[in-house]
């Protein structure tokens, strides 16, 4: 199984290869905040484990393995973020929160929430929601509004 800091690291490759076609240990390491040596490190490791492809002082890439990672946080990523602004945070804190979680969540809780999202992205006027952003600011329960029965 792999482990949340090569996800990160394997993630970071992957948005600043998005951008440069590549990326180089010292990109990753401004990115950290952390030392040249202990991303050499880490893309060392992740050559082994046949995530990137990496020589010393050269640039480091995504394998298809790697690349198929990245996507698959990306995903967790995006539906989590959603997710959070759904229920009202703000979008930095919904991504910050996104970002941790990705690589901890249970993969079935994962697959549940995706499809909550878009479930609740496929409705147009889900009136529980608003009910549910009332009861959030005010801790107050809003009462269900009343099905109108017609008659025969």
């Amino acid at each position: 199984m792999i482990k949340k800091r090569m996800e990160e690291y394997i993630e970071t490759i992957y948005e600043i290869a998005k951008k440069k076609g590549y990326a180089r240990v010292k990109d990753v390491s401004q990115h950290f905040n952390i030392g040249s040596s202990a991303v050499s490190e880490m893309f060392r490791k992740l050559n082994e484990e046949g995530y990137v492809k990496y020589e010393r002082y050269g640039v480091a890439t995504l394998t298809a393995k790697g690349k198929k990672i990245a996507i698959a946080l990306e995903k967790k990523h995006r539906a989590l973020r959603e997710f959070f602004t759904i229920l009202g945070l703000d979008e930095k804190k919904a991504d910050e929160n996104a970002c941790v979680i990705e690589h901890v969540i249970d993969p079935e809780i994962m697959d549940r929430l995706a499809k909550f999202v878009d479930f609740i992205k496929s409705h147009r006027d889900p009136r529980w929601l608003e009910r549910f952003k009332t009861y959030y600011e005010t801790g107050e329960l809003p009462e269900c509004p009343r099905t109108i029965k017609k008659d025969m």
